[in-house]
């Protein structure tokens, strides 16, 4: 089923705030946890470059640019599937309980967050997982996938308010 244009910006929107949010959750638990910023963002460059990737502590276009990029492009394919499937689900579901309507996109991106988690962590080969287990406790990756949803939820709030 191919994706409209308008699905496409705002999974372009939502995937840009969502991979932004994801990334500076990392960073900040990665500074926290492993004494810096960039190396969970390096982890996740392993699916090019192997665990060597998940040891490196320094910025680098190599591990922390690609990281960035992988990061970045799984952050907009996950806002596709909430864009295009997800959250339209889910607000006409939604429709028979009004009350409900505007927790609709933070009940969508949670169930999109879960979803890719299980799918990260659960379904794919190790080599494609996001890496962040390599630097990471798993508080840190539940706030990640937090950092997800939260901005998948918030474009699509913002994107509601400017049409308005």
């Amino acid at each position: 089923m191919p994706i409209d244009a308008s699905v496409f910006k705002r999974s372009l929107l939502s995937g840009t705030v969502s991979g932004i949010a994801t990334t500076l959750a990392a960073a900040l638990a990665g500074k926290k946890e492993a004494g810096s910023y960039t190396g969970p963002i390096n982890a996740t460059s392993h699916i090019l470059w192997g665990d060597q990737a998940g040891r490196r502590d320094g910025a680098s276009l190599k591990f922390t640019g690609t990281g960035f990029l992988l990061n970045h492009a799984a952050s907009i394919m996950w806002a596709t599937v909430y864009e295009k499937w997800v959250d339209p689900t889910v607000k006409r579901w939604l429709a028979r309980r009004p009350a409900l309507v505007p927790f609709a996109p933070a009940i969508s991106a949670a169930a999109v967050s879960a979803g890719a988690y299980v799918t990260d962590y659960y379904l794919v080969p190790k080599r494609f997982t996001p890496g962040y287990e390599k630097r990471l406790s798993g508080r840190s990756m539940a706030m990640i996938f937090g950092a997800l949803a939260v901005g998948l939820a918030a474009s699509t709030l913002l994107m509601e308010r400017m049409e308005k």
